[in-house]
């Protein structure tokens, strides 16, 4: 069984991706961090192969931590634009918009939409709840604990134990819900 090559990571791109970002000529970074600019120029181009005390000066100089020379490939941003979010009728809300897509593997972000005198009804689910109240008047219970919210309000509660949300106000009532989803 032949042994593979081990090859040093290749930095050379990440450092120079920051030093563009910052702005920096490699004469500008030679003279913070003490290398040679032709030194530098072999790392950016992955011809030298940098110790982790040269990394470490090279980080200092350029601003970042030395972990962002060792990013690969990183994947795009999950977008879910408005007008292609998951919908769902709710009993007693008009309707529940899924923000995230429901795409999310450790995080829910709900619109909740009801209107004047619109209810959940008592439900119960696993993990912390965020309520971030947008527009109307809400009557939020759990157990004995009743409290009254406007726009901006916000709550939280654990999801396991029954809870309710009523729009109490005469107009619509709209609330962001974010619910952090436990580990398995």
């Amino acid at each position: 069984m032949a042994v593979e090559e081990r090859r040093p990571p290749a930095v050379g791109a990440q450092i120079k991706r920051w030093r563009s970002e910052r702005g920096l000529t490699l004469a500008v970074v030679a003279e913070r961090s003490g290398l040679n600019v032709g030194y530098l120029s072999q790392i950016e181009n992955d011809k030298a192969s940098p110790s982790l005390a040269c990394l470490s000066v090279l980080a200092e100089a350029l601003d970042v931590p030395i972990a962002w020379f060792f990013m690969g490939e990183v994947p795009a941003p999950t977008v879910v634009r408005a007008a292609s979010r998951p919908i769902h009728d709710h009993e007693g809300l008009s309707r529940i918009e899924l923000v995230d897509g429901g795409q999310s593997r450790d995080t829910s972000i709900v619109e909740a939409v009801a209107p004047a005198g619109g209810r959940a009804g008592l439900h119960t689910h696993a993990g912390d709840e965020h309520h971030l109240i947008l527009s109307g008047q809400w009557r939020m219970s759990q157990g004995d604990h009743v409290v009254e919210l406007g726009p901006g309000d916000y709550i939280r509660w654990d999801g396991t134990i029954p809870h309710d949300a009523e729009v109490i106000g005469p107009d619509e009532g709209r609330m962001l819900i974010v619910t952090l989803v436990p580990k398995s």
